[in-house]
């Protein structure tokens, strides 16, 4: 899984000056999220929806780069040419639902596995118990939407701990704690970048484990074009390529809130195409998540958390 709003540094390289600023930023934004874990944890619950509630509209209010790239990404969505007061409307909602999930990212380690399992409601799932129980491997492919973090420890808790990638957060600090989070809740975690995190998820898919992988936004520079709500749009390869070395199946699954539970559901199978070389094969399953990564999106807009570009125009843009 990687982080929809993780703190990161731009490359380049910066005066000492800068070097000493970006210092302190990670010092503080580590701070912050240490603060999530010990203090927001322990919070009294309607206490803390308020606060997060009014962050969340502040945050909108404030109308910086992350909302603005969240309208443009939401007017893919509505088929809009530009920004109107239903997609003013709805990137709150949006904004609500994503602090809603920190909220959560950061009081899940409280919660009581029957809370966890009894306010889940999933449609589709013996899909993913039925393969894991005849020992085939079992890809979960997921978009960032509502709260996957809260998905996984319901797979664990169900008695299928996973495998998972986490994008490499700066300060390590960070990193750090995001890990110690998600092993804390039962899954394995590994550093996205590099040959060895693939390595060991083609390992564990062939011993009949499941991994999850969040793959509505490449992180590596090398992912796949797709047609998205009618445009080009570039996603990883790596969940179809596991698929297709390993013989595990590719399964997507949209996830939303529904008042206080929360939702999923689990989807057909990507099968891999019977014709094709291998890259060909690659891309036609990449675009099949797309298509239903598409109407799962579409059905529940307000839980899409995606605040960065998507896109090939946007990205090329280069602006927010």
């Amino acid at each position: 899984m990687s982080d929809p709003a993780a703190p990161g540094r731009r490359a380049g390289g910066r005066s000492p000056r800068g070097a000493d600023r970006t210092g302190l930023r990670d010092e503080v934004m580590d701070a912050a999220y240490g603060a999530g874990w010990t203090i927001v944890r322990k919070m009294p619950e309607p206490a803390a929806r308020l606060a997060f509630t009014a962050l969340a509209d502040r945050t909108w209010h404030r109308h910086g780069t992350g909302v603005r790239q969240l309208e443009k990404n939401l007017c893919r969505v509505l088929g809009k040419d530009a920004v109107d007061d239903e997609v003013r409307v709805l990137s709150k909602k949006v904004l609500r639902s994503y602090f809603r999930y920190w909220l959560e990212v950061f009081r899940l380690p409280e919660y009581s596995r029957a809370r966890i399992l009894g306010r889940m409601r999933v449609t589709g799932e013996k899909k993913i118990f039925t393969n894991l129980d005849a020992g085939r491997g079992v890809i979960l492919a997921l978009p960032h939407m509502g709260n996957y973090e809260h998905a996984g420890a319901w797979l664990v808790h169900r008695g299928y701990p996973f495998t998972t990638v986490a994008e490499r957060l700066k300060p390590e600090s960070l990193f750090d704690r995001f890990v110690e989070f998600r092993e804390g809740l039962g899954m394995e975690v590994l550093a996205h970048k590099g040959a060895s995190a693939y390595g060991r998820m083609a390992q564990r898919l062939r011993a009949g484990r499941p991994v999850c992988l969040v793959v509505d936004r490449d992180l590596t520079e090398s992912g796949i074009d797709v047609e998205f709500f009618g445009a080009t749009a570039r996603m990883p390869a790596v969940s179809a390529a596991l698929a297709l070395q390993t013989g595990a199946a590719l399964i997507p699954v949209t996830l939303w809130y529904e008042g206080e539970y929360w939702a999923a559901r689990v989807h057909e199978e990507v099968p891999v195409p019977g014709e094709g070389g291998r890259q060909e094969k690659i891309q036609a399953m990449t675009q099949e998540l797309a298509r239903v990564f598409e109407a799962g999106i579409a059905a529940h807009p307000e839980d899409w958390h995606m605040l960065q570009k998507v896109w090939v125009d946007d990205i090329a843009d280069g602006t927010g």
